[in-house]
């Protein structure tokens, strides 16, 4: 049986990844394929409980690699149960967030060192990375936005713009590095537009 493709969806806050989330599922499911939704952290029921760790508000100072070892736990349950088990037996994933999130908010939004976000990279997913980022980038400032506009904000998003700025800066940089494995998209931009260069990345992707 032929691996499904493994395809993760990435930004800052309020850039909209459920929402394409939603139709790259669409597209591919109007072509045939088995789909698995997904995200990060979370995805099984003990994921599900370290990303309620993770994101409720405290008043205790949470420390970078207390954040970063609750991230890669959260996620070696994940692919261990979920992920690998669907690409195996033919699904394509679709998740909202994967390690290159790790890389953004760990490592450029809290200033973690890249090495050693490789070496739990490596410890937990081998070899293994998506074979598509789809980045959807918008200025800080309209993510926000969006974000302070739908829910009530959790421990990340109470953060000031800097902190989601160094992310975006790093996720750019992160795309112009791997320009074969990152497709961007500009969130900003109207809706219905975004989701039809989704749409048409999506279909690329089948072949």
């Amino acid at each position: 049986m032929t691996r499904g493709q493994f395809i993760t969806f990435e930004g800052t806050e309020g850039v909209g990844k459920s929402t394409q989330l939603e139709t790259a599922r669409s597209t591919l499911e109007a072509a045939g394929v088995d789909v698995v939704v997904t995200r990060e952290p979370g995805g099984t029921p003990m994921a599900e409980a370290i990303r309620e760790l993770l994101l409720a508000p405290r008043d205790e100072s949470v420390h970078s690699l207390t954040e970063l070892l609750l991230m890669f736990a959260a996620r070696a349950q994940h692919l261990h149960q979920r992920i690998l088990p669907a690409l195996e037996r033919g699904s394509w994933v679709l998740c909202d967030r994967f390690t290159d999130a790790t890389y953004a908010y760990q490592g450029g939004g809290r200033g973690v060192p890249a090495g050693h976000i490789a070496v739990l990279e490596q410890l937990v997913q081998g070899d293994l990375r998506p074979d598509h980022v789809i980045l959807l980038d918008a200025p800080v400032d309209v993510g926000m936005a969006r974000a302070r506009d739908r829910s009530e904000p959790d421990r990340f998003e109470q953060e000031k713009a800097a902190f989601f700025q160094r992310i975006r800066d790093c996720y750019r940089q992160r795309a112009k590095d791997q320009p074969l494995r990152y497709h961007v998209v500009d969130a900003a931009r109207p809706l219905d537009e975004v989701s039809g260069q989704v749409a048409s990345l999506v279909r690329s992707f089948l072949g």
